[in-house]
Order: structure tokens, then sequence, then C-alpha cells
């Protein structure tokens, strides 16, 4: 039916894809750990997030809600003008961390409370996150920094 040549031509061409669709597939299943979402402080309130989800959540620290405890722990409030999420950490915070600035968190929501990982804040005066900004816009709280 085939000559050898053919076959062997055949072959290859099984294998190559063969193998591209594992790579891809390993591919996916990688980045599929590494992939968190975004969401703001009244996203979570609206649809409690698994305790075990890893997830962003991002606005403005709340004036007033900063507490340092002993063991370099920090608990302070983020807010998008609508809800309010409370955040733990455990570790050293962004030299531009400071209340009522755009702040984004790392971690899990065990229903009370958000345990973040790591904590990004601001570049400069004017910079605020993007899904900072347009969770601002949503809830319609943004203020544009002039």
């Amino acid at each position: 039916m085939f000559g050898t040549r053919k076959r062997r031509r055949v072959q290859i061409f099984a294998a190559s894809a063969a193998l591209l669709l594992v790579s891809a597939a390993l591919v996916g299943f990688a980045l599929r750990e590494g992939v968190s979402y975004f969401r703001s402080p009244a996203q979570i309130i609206a649809e409690l997030p698994a305790p075990t989800e890893v997830f962003r959540v991002g606005g403005l620290v709340e004036s007033g809600s900063i507490q340092r405890h002993g063991e370099g722990r920090i608990g302070f409030e983020i807010t998008d003008g609508s809800a309010l999420i409370e955040v733990t950490y455990k570790g050293v915070l962004p030299d531009l961390f400071a209340e009522g600035q755009g702040v984004i968190a790392l971690g899990t929501f065990d229903g009370t409370q958000f345990r973040a990982t790591e904590i990004l804040a601001k570049h400069d005066e004017n910079y605020m996150p993007r899904e900072v900004v347009e969770a601002l816009k949503e809830q319609g709280v943004y203020r544009n920094p002039e």
C-alpha cells in the first residue's frame, strides 16, 4: 500500500504530532497552576471563593485600618468603595505602602479574612494597578489623580 519511504514519513509525522500534543498539555497544566485571578472586595463578598483558591484582591488601603502586630505581622483593610476586606500579612511591606493608596494582595480568603502571601504597592504618586482602577470605575468611586 505505502512504500517504506512514505510509511516512515507518516510515522515521523504521527510521532511529532503526539509529542506536540503532550508538550502542549504539559505547558497548559503548568500555566494553570501559576494563574492567579484578580477580584475586588465587592466581588469577593458577592461570591465567596474556596478557602484554598489563590487569587489577588485589590483596592485602596482603608484610612485608619493599618494595625502593626509583633513579629512582622500587619493587618489592614482593602476597600473598593462599596465593600471592605480584612487582610493579614506577615513580612516586609513595600516602601510605598500607605493608607489611601492602591494595593494588590496575593493570597487566600478563609471567609472572614484574606491571608496575603505577597503585597504589591504603587510605583509613584500617579500609579495605580490597572485592575484596581477598573474595579473602582465599576463601583463609581474612581478619582483621576491630577
